[in-house]
Order: C-alpha cells, then structure tokens, then sequence
C-alpha cells in the first residue's frame, strides 16, 4: 500500500468521516444480507476503539436524487449496532446545519450513521459544493467502500480535496492486496476464469490478462461469440455480431492460452424474464441443435476445466459459466466453485471478483474456501483491466 492507511491515523477525539458501502439489500424493510456491513467491521470497529467520533456515510440503490423512502439506511442502524454491540445513532439526512449539529454532539467511541447519499444527484454528479459540506462534518477521512472505487463520486473523490489526511480502511487494503498480488506478482501457473453474458463487458479484462495468464477459460454467454467465431453452429444462442472478428482474433493470438467449454447444457426454451426452461440435454460444442440455446458448460467441460485449475497457483474468476439465476442452468457455475476451495485447500490463491461469481461461492457453500472474495464487481473488473480507481487515487500518498 502506497496510500496512507487507518493504521497510519489518530483516531481520537477527532471527527473521522468514513465512506462504506452499505448498499445491501433490502426485503420488507429489513436488511436481507448483512455481509456488507459486516465487511466494514474491523475499520468501524478499530477507529471506535481508537477514541474516534465515527461519521458513516453510504449510498443504498438507485433513487436517482430523490428520497425515496424504501432506499433508507434506517434499516441498516440495529444491524450494525448489534454487531459492533453499541447504539449507533441516525440522522435523516447527510449534510447541512441539523447534520452538523448531530455530529457536534458526539462523543469519543460514538458512531452516527448518516441518511443515503444519492438522495442527492449532486453525489453522483461529484458536485466540489455538495463534496465540500459532506467534508465538513470530519476531520480525517477514510475510505473503506472498495465496492465503490471506480466511482469518481463527491463522497468518493471530491470530498478528498478538503482533507489533509485521506486514508484506506482495512477492507480497502484487503482487496488491492489481494488484487494487487494476482495482478501483479502472481505465483504461476496463473489461470483466469471469465464468464457472463457478453465478450463487450470483458474486452479490456481479457486484453489485459493475455500477456500475463498461462490460460484463460471461457464460460457463459461470451461462449457462444467465441464458437460462432470458429464456424461453428450456435442454434439460437446468445451472439454479439459485432465482436465475432474480435474472437476470432483472440482466439488466433492466445491459441495456446484460450480454453473453451468441450460441451455445453442446451435448451429448446428460455425465457430469462419469467426464469423458466425448457428441456435441456448436454451436447459437444460442435453438436448444437438449431434452434436451441446454450445455458451452462456440460460435464465434460467441468472435468476438462478441473484440469486445468487443480494444478494452478493463482485463479481469478469473474463471471458465471451459464444462466446462473435459474437453478437448473446454474450447476456449472456452483460445480467451478467447489472446484476452487479444492484448489485452494491444494495451496492456491484463489481471488472471486465479486458480483454474480461472489454470490456463486457463498451459495455453493465454499465463500469460506476461497482466498478472497471481492465486496466489488465493477471495481474488481476495473482493477483486472488495469484501470485506476478514482477512489483510491484520491487517497493521500504515504
């Protein structure tokens, strides 16, 4: 870490306003998945008992500048007061005199969580008026909301610019530690596994990774652009024209390092929006029926894949190998998951880039097999491209 971190800080008696990401999910008014917030725990609970006067600010949804009632973070105050084991207080808002006043009354060791951040388009719009008096209700910042790095945001980036001190939470140094080694010093073989619907979204993650990698395995809908690039039949699969030359291309310069499925899972239906499909049956990937569509890898693939990866060092995987949010077509993903606590209890680093591949290995059951599991999909894909993340270049310089 080049950055000045919360280790580096003193904490007590100042106002330590500090950027998380408690944008969890909501179900009747209550938190349905509280890892975020508990994700966020050792800065939280260090900076506490430190002496610090906490301030929380996140941002919940998208209420595109208006305040949307059902977009609170009220809901988030008994999680995190029964995790840290203290009251945390609440204000219905997230900055002006009524705020300020709350934040004055606090005491050492106290933490106040403010209202959601994107009530106010000027947050989004990174607005240096809104930045400035978010900064005016601490005195030291710091940013633990990997998951919203890539954002060059007011409470991300702009609010930096009226601090001395700027500083990287625990959670913030975990994930560009372990981004940070796969990217760049990671132990060999290195394997990347990259999924999702579409070649468009992983242009740059897979043109960065090229060089470096000793395979790339595809999986998902992104399959399917790669097999039409081959001349292969792809019945009524997902395609992006546009990106057919562009695999074909890749396939040509990583002919040793591109590995795709051997077979795949089709079907004679799929209707994504109402989640229902049709019949399905496994067949190779030069054997698919016209008219069908391509769901998930087969078996054969699982194997062919398991290879591969039990004799790797290093994995980093972003995307699901098929139509993950139906459980019939979501075995291939949940059968690479448990693939990977196998690698890792073998020695491996194993590094999920969060979103669907995060939600994959805690619903597979192995969240805890893994190295690393990211709190930041878009963040963790711009770090795997080789991007700069705002939010972290905003930090101080040690």
């Amino acid at each position: 870490m080049k950055k000045l971190t919360v280790e580096d800080i003193t904490p007590k008696g100042k106002r330590i306003l500090m950027r998380v990401d408690f944008n969890v999910p909501l179900e009747g008014g209550k938190v349905a998945n509280d890892q975020r917030i508990k994700a966020a725990l050792p800065t939280i609970t260090h900076i506490l008992d430190s002496g610090g006067k906490l301030i929380l600010m996140s941002h919940l949804g998208r209420p595109k500048g208006q305040k949307v009632p059902g977009m609170s973070l009220k809901p988030c105050v008994p999680v995190l007061s029964s995790l840290i084991g203290k009251e945390v207080a609440f204000v219905d808002d997230c900055l002006g005199a009524a705020v300020e006043a709350v934040v004055g009354r606090l005491s050492d060791g106290e933490v106040l969580l403010l209202e959601n951040l994107r009530y106010y388009n000027e947050e989004t719009e990174n607005d240096p008026e809104f930045a400035a008096k978010l900064a005016r209700l601490g005195d030291i910042y710091v940013n633990d909301a990997f998951g919203t790095a890539h954002r060059a945001h007011a409470s991300t980036e702009g609010v930096t610019h009226y601090f001395k001190q700027c500083a990287a939470g625990y959670l913030m140094m975990k994930e560009l530690a372990y981004l940070g080694s796969v990217m760049e010093n990671p132990e060999a073989p290195f394997i990347a596994i990259l999924g999702g619907a579409k070649i468009s979204g992983k242009i740059e993650v897979i043109t960065n990774l090229l060089p470096k990698v000793h395979k790339i395995i595809i999986g998902g809908g992104m399959t399917y652009t790669f097999l039409k690039a081959l001349g292969l039949e792809i019945g009524d699969s997902l395609l992006e024209e546009d990106k057919v030359d562009f695999a074909k291309d890749l396939l040509e310069k990583g002919a040793e390092k591109i590995e795709l499925p051997a077979d795949c899972v089709v079907s004679d239906l799929l209707n994504f929006e109402a989640r229902r499909i049709g019949q399905l049956k496994e067949v190779d990937i030069d054997s698919i029926p016209a008219g069908w569509v391509g769901v998930d890898i087969g078996s054969k693939s699982v194997e062919k894949f398991r290879d591969i990866l039990m004799r790797a060092k290093t994995v980093v995987w972003n995307g699901p190998m098929g139509v993950f949010e139906i459980q019939d077509t979501a075995k291939g993903t949940y059968a690479i998951a448990d693939i990977l606590a196998e690698t890792t209890a073998k020695g491996a680093t194993t590094v999920i880039g969060g979103g669907d591949s995060a939600s994959a290995v805690r619903k597979a059951g192995v969240a805890d097999k893994v190295s690393h599991v990211s709190t930041g999909g878009g963040a963790s894909l711009e770090f795997i491209e080789g991007k700069i993340l705002p939010g972290v270049a905003a930090l101080t310089d040690k």
